[in-house]
């Protein structure tokens, strides 16, 4: 059996860093909180992190989409 999606519950620090991490290991990641707003939150962290990574040059844009395209 292959596992092709994760779910994370909690989209706090620990929940969006290993939603992050699975998305970027090429997983599908579904990431829940009991409030849409920390999810929401756990999300705009994500972005900003790889946005600094573009902006360091460690992924490109096109990987930065793909990555967060992966988070449900």
């Amino acid at each position: 059996m292959e596992i092709k999606t994760i779910g994370v519950v909690g989209a706090g620090a620990m929940g969006s860093g290993i939603a992050q991490v699975a998305a970027t290991a090429g997983y599908n990641v579904i990431m829940r909180d009991i409030e849409d707003r920390f999810v929401e939150k756990g999300m705009n962290g994500i972005e900003k992190f790889l946005a600094k990574g573009v902006q360091r040059g460690k992924v490109t844009e096109d990987q930065k989409k793909e990555i967060l395209g992966r988070i449900k």
